[in-house]
């Protein structure tokens, strides 16, 4: 058995990228894949047939794949945090008293 080698592109001041991911979308992928093992271990113990235990979690996977490459293109190394704390700025701050402009 040979070993693969697998080049992990990082130079001065560059996130890391691996296959086409780039910065914490490595981790999402590496964290889907391990609760995909988890449910794949609960579904067989509670019985369910083999092959349809794969055939989800197979499907599963490779929806999983998917939309994280799609996220790590689309946003990028920080767009997805940038895009979610956008989300949480008020449209608009409206104020029914005058008493905070009256204050003295």
């Amino acid at each position: 058995m040979g070993s693969s080698v697998y080049p992990i592109n990082k130079g001065i001041n560059q996130s890391i990228e691996f296959k086409g991911l780039k910065a914490q979308y490595i981790w999402y992928l590496g964290g889907g894949v391990v609760i995909l093992m988890i449910l794949f271990a609960v579904l067989y113990i509670a019985g369910i047939p083999s092959l349809i235990c794969i055939g989800l979690i197979g499907a599963s996977g490779a929806l999983l794949v998917f939309k994280i490459y799609r996220m790590s293109h689309k946003y990028g190394e920080y767009g997805m945090m940038k895009a979610l704390a956008k989300k949480q700025i008020p449209k608009c701050i409206k104020v029914y008293s005058r008493a905070v402009f009256a204050k003295i």
